[in-house]
């Protein structure tokens, strides 16, 4: 059983990734340091990086 990785959408398999858990209690959990550095230390968008599965081609339609 595999879970989607929050920052890039892939899939890690058990006993691979890193958990981090918030001071609120909510649990992120991340495929590699690449997605953790990226969402946690620089803030990226990852509907704006190409390499992600979130990637939304046309750009972000703002409300």
């Amino acid at each position: 059983m595999s879970q989607p990785c929050k920052f890039c959408g892939g899939n890690v398999s058990l006993g691979s990734g890193t958990i981090f858990a918030k001071n609120d209690g909510t649990i992120l959990l991340f495929c590699s340091s690449k997605c953790k550095k990226n969402m946690l230390v620089l803030k990226r968008d990852p509907r704006k990086l190409r390499w992600t599965a979130k990637y939304v081609k046309g750009g972000i339609k703002v409300k």
